[in-house]
């Protein structure tokens, strides 16, 4: 399979797009997979490759201040962080929106995205029932727990932080998926975290599967820190090849 790589905008969202060069303007389902913090769509690109030859249109958006939206960080800490995932909450819609309008796509939603992108996902499906499965690698699906998390550290380290702080973050109580589990409704959720990760801890995941146990939850643990590599990104290909049907699936 040749797969088109496309370059484009969507309002001022730059993406890229991967697709089957033969299925470019037909249906299909649809996979929004974000990347992490710090870093840029390019860097999912060998994922979304591997999605889109499962017969996925695959779109890996910057999200905003990174890649082409590149701003310098706000020496608050974690206000750049968490603008980041506000703004892909924002944009989610807005994307499906522009493919569902061209008519490429099918009732099949898939959102994945890897550490910032993670917890991108984990967000969405607090609110967005439309997802089909969703894929959450070294992210966090609580956070409220997180963002208690860098309260607490940068204020150790002395840090500045506005008094209201976590008012001003009033905004993730109603994208934790940790306290409102009902949200995910039984959809397929695939979690992938490494016991050694320095940034996001495996504590807060590994109580968020446990509380909830009942949930059609994929858990994946291995010994590494906060490194994505090749055999993970093949195990996210086949949870959503597993759980995303396909127009030749059905």
């Amino acid at each position: 399979m040749k797969l088109a790589i496309r370059k484009r905008k969507i309002g001022n969202i730059p993406i890229l797009e991967v697709v089957d060069e033969t299925k470019i303007y037909e249906p299909m389902p649809l996979i929004i997979y974000y990347h992490g913090w710090q870093t840029a769509k390019e860097l999912v690109l060998t994922q979304g490759r591997k999605l889109a030859k499962q017969g996925f249109r695959v779109v890996l958006p910057d999200a905003a201040n990174h890649g082409e939206r590149k701003t310098e960080l706000s020496p608050i800490p974690s206000l750049t962080f968490w603008n980041s995932i506000q703004s892909n909450l924002f944009e989610f819609s807005f994307i499906v929106d522009f493919f569902e309008n061209l008519g490429v796509t099918t009732d099949q939603i898939g959102v994945g995205g890897v550490s910032m992108g993670g917890m991108t996902t984990a967000g969405l499906l607090t609110q967005h029932p439309e997802i089909t499965a969703a894929a959450c690698i070294m992210g966090s699906p609580a956070m409220i727990r997180y963002r208690e998390r860098i309260l607490y550290h940068a204020s150790a380290a002395g840090f500045f932080l506005p008094n209201d702080y976590e008012k001003l973050l009033g905004w993730i109580d109603a994208y934790d998926l940790d306290s409102q589990i009902d949200t995910l409704a039984e959809r397929p959720f695939l979690i992938w975290h490494g016991t050694e990760d320095e940034k996001i801890p495996y504590e807060h995941i590994k109580d968020f599967v446990e509380k909830h146990p009942k949930e059609n939850i994929e858990f994946i643990f291995e010994d590494e820190r906060h490194l994505v590599r090749g055999a993970t990104m093949d195990l996210v290909t086949e949870f959503f090849a597993n759980n995303l049907p396909r127009v030749t699936d059905v």
